[in-house]
């Protein structure tokens, strides 16, 4: 086979979309990261910590590899979506530090085993509870560029602050009264079609 190595190539889009969403988070204060702007309470740092933990359980636990870091708002008795946005106690830098650790565990545990390595997700359906390692990397990757997307929407909520990349922001060129003006035209179709 010629090319990346598919374990590298899925990992490095895994790569794009956690840095992607941690690039959302800068420049804002502490009040901005927190809010919630969507009716069910989207907000960038609530993002951030659900995906440290999901990463926990996918690349951890499903195959036998539990990180060991306490996470509380899965517990039995926690409150439906905890893990959706962070308390007064927890600081941005706690969760940051969450998502720093959760990468790494997640990334020895890329490292070290095969695509076809089989772990378990207990709390998917039986019939697909057993899985692979190729699979739960799609999976993450999917989540974690979803997840991305909410967080690029809730951004541009807060500031207008938009795109992919502090170095690349994927957007069509435009200044403010050019994506004014395109917003007005979409809202014209919007109508006329409705």
């Amino acid at each position: 086979m010629t090319g990346p190595d598919p374990k590298a190539h899925l990992h490095r889009y895994l790569q794009i979309a956690r840095d992607a969403l941690l690039w959302k988070l800068d420049g804002l204060g502490e009040y901005d990261v927190r809010r919630p702007l969507t009716p069910t309470g989207t907000n960038l740092l609530g993002l951030v910590k659900h995906l440290a933990s999901v990463e926990l359980g996918y690349f951890g636990d499903t195959f036998d590899r539990p990180s060991g870091i306490p996470l509380p708002w899965f517990d039995d008795d926690a409150e439906p979506n905890d893990d959706m946005w962070a308390t007064p106690e927890e600081s941005r830098e706690d969760i940051i530090g969450l998502y720093t650790r959760a990468r790494a565990h997640a990334d020895a545990t890329i490292d070290a085993l095969p695509l076809d390595a089989v772990g378990h997700v207990p709390h998917w359906p039986g019939e697909r509870s057993e899985v692979t390692l190729h699979q739960i990397l799609v999976h993450m990757i999917a989540e974690t560029h979803r997840h991305a997307g909410h967080a690029d929407i809730v951004r541009e909520l807060i500031d207008g602050q938009v795109g992919l990349r502090v170095d690349n922001d994927n957007m069509a060129p435009g200044d403010g009264g050019w994506w004014g003006e395109y917003r007005e035209r979409l809202e014209r179709a919007a109508r006329e079609a409705g």
